[in-house]
């Protein structure tokens, strides 16, 4: 169930998100040892999106939390200045997270555009996930 959530939330409608920028190539096939590396960055910064999410959100209050691009300064300018330390500490984070799993950003971005356009990505993805989240050892 908690899978389920980290694929749906962090791959589909995250309001906290890295950059997903156009790129006009070709998007270079994604290798099994990135879907892992990519699968336990996810695991690892699905549970502090949510936390900065609900920081936001008791921020804000009752308005929607705008969608919020890491590397878009302009996704930041109706955040109260609260919110939006919550928001670019979060992108720090990430950025670490994404890095310290051997990827550059634009790598791990195009890795999300194809995961979120192609279906045996996606089950891919989930499964090495169930498989992270049963042994936590292997991460």
């Amino acid at each position: 169930m908690f899978i389920g959530a980290i694929v749906t939330s962090s791959l589909f409608s995250s309001a906290l998100v890295l950059s997903l920028n156009a790129n006009a190539q070709t998007p270079q096939s994604v290798k099994p040892n990135e879907l892992r590396r990519y699968a336990k960055a996810m695991l690892t910064m699905e549970p502090q999106r949510q936390q900065a999410f609900d920081e936001i959100k008791k921020i804000i209050g009752s308005g929607e939390v705008p969608k919020i691009i890491c590397n878009d300064n302009s996704s930041f300018s109706n955040l109260p200045s609260k919110a939006k330390d919550i928001a670019v500490n979060y992108c720090q984070r990430y950025q670490k997270v994404v890095e310290d799993n051997g990827f550059t950003i634009d790598r791990f971005n195009t890795i999300t555009t194809q995961v979120q356009s192609n279906e045996d990505l996606k089950r891919q993805i989930y499964n090495i996930l169930l498989r992270l989240q049963k042994n936590p050892e292997s991460r």
